[in-house]
């Protein structure tokens, strides 16, 4: 768990100044940040907005997947919609239906956007800005039910939201006791009505659109501002070259899901550089991922890595065949380990070679080779 957790805390450390933590912490929005490069596409910065409205702590959330938000009741629809927004890499508003953490249910208005490298233009995380919304009046057979009534003083309103923000009766008046007989209503009435009115669900009116909207453009304001200390530029758009080598963040996640220690590199751009590290490579080789993507294999190499095992592996991939080696590699520390190899082509729906897998082990330890739960990703 602590391997997992250092490699959430190097997602922003990697690409922005060390000041972005606290100057993120500034921005008063509902919002989360992901990293689809980590396995299980984990939450990597949650907003003290985003916090106070579930109900969680920072390391409750920090290093887990957005759907511990879900429920019973979260629409398996638009959960389904903000994944193919994700595959497809683009931004997407959306009402759902997530749940704090002590159960109770609320509406919000979902704006995801993707974060792009400007230097290779690879989605490097997303932004997903959360606008609760309250249940607008409308008629019904019983009444007129009313959430968030502007009559209702501050503390009504307050008390109002315990009792997830609906009233079972037409409110005529702004005191307390009138609030408080409505509330007794509503618990003589039960969950059922309660369920009725969850399954109904808010609409976004074009305040909180622009307001999601806005807290989108405060956030990557400053993802793009403390990027630039880095070197490492971020922007909004996919601006830089979306070459043969770009991993869709669909595979991304797939490949993330992969437990043993493996790296992809493409064989159609110069020097084969790496285009995916799995996060058991770089527990076992030491480095960040930032440090490993865009290098050839050999960086592991060391003095006394045998230059024939190399030139057999060089051969190999000429020849477009899969091999097998044990080399002497390196960690970032110096320190060398006997590497178990296994290398592959992986080919497309064609048959033509897209990737080179290189599947690497401890000697140590027991070698799984994932290479049929890659090659039955589509790539």
């Amino acid at each position: 768990m602590e391997s997992q957790l250092g490699i959430v805390e190097q997602s922003l450390n990697s690409s922005y100044s060390l000041w972005v933590r606290e100057a993120l912490d500034e921005i008063p929005d509902n919002f989360t940040i992901t990293d689809p490069c980590i396995s299980g596409h984990p939450i990597v910065f949650a907003s003290r907005g985003f916090l106070k409205m579930t109900g969680y702590a920072k390391s409750e959330v920090i290093g887990r997947n957005g759907r511990i938000f879900q429920g019973p009741k979260t629409c398996r629809r638009s959960v389904m919609e903000v994944r193919e927004a994700v595959r497809e890499e683009r931004a997407i508003q959306i009402n759902l239906l997530n749940y704090r953490k002590d159960g109770r249910p609320f509406w919000m208005l979902f704006h995801m956007c993707p974060v792009f490298s400007k230097e290779d233009g690879r989605v490097i995380s997303f932004i997903a800005v959360q606008v609760p919304l309250s249940r607008r009046a409308r008629r019904s057979g019983a009444g007129f039910c009313r959430s968030g009534v502007n009559l209702l003083s501050e503390e009504a309103s307050r008390i109002s939201d315990v009792v997830y923000g609906t009233c079972r009766r037409e409110v005529w008046s702004d005191s307390l006791l009138e609030l408080s007989r409505v509330c007794a209503l509503d618990s003589v009435l039960g969950s059922d009505v309660s369920e009725r009115e969850i399954e109904e669900p808010c609409e976004a009116s074009d305040v909180d659109k622009n307001e999601a909207a806005s807290a989108i453009n405060r956030v990557l304001s400053v993802l793009t501002h403390y990027s630039e200390s880095t070197g490492r530029l971020v922007c909004g758009k996919r601006c830089g070259l979306s070459g043969v080598g770009l991993l869709s963040s669909s595979l991304t996640i797939s490949l993330g899901r992969i437990k043993q220690s493996f790296v992809l590199t493409d064989p159609h751009l110069s020097d084969m550089p790496i285009v995916y590290a799995s996060d058991a490579f770089l527990k076992l080789t030491g480095y960040s991922r930032h440090e490993v993507l865009g290098r050839n294999c050999r960086f592991l190499n060391g003095e006394d890595t045998d230059s024939l095992t190399v030139h057999k592996i060089e051969e190999n991939i000429q020849m477009e065949r899969a091999c097998t080696v044990r080399i002497l590699s390196y960690r970032k520390d110096k320190s060398s380990f006997w590497n178990s190899l296994h290398i592959s082509p992986v080919r497309n729906a064609s048959g033509k070679i897209r990737f080179l897998l290189y599947i690497g082990a401890d000697r140590h330890r027991v070698l799984e080779c994932p290479v049929y739960t890659l090659c039955s990703v589509s790539v």
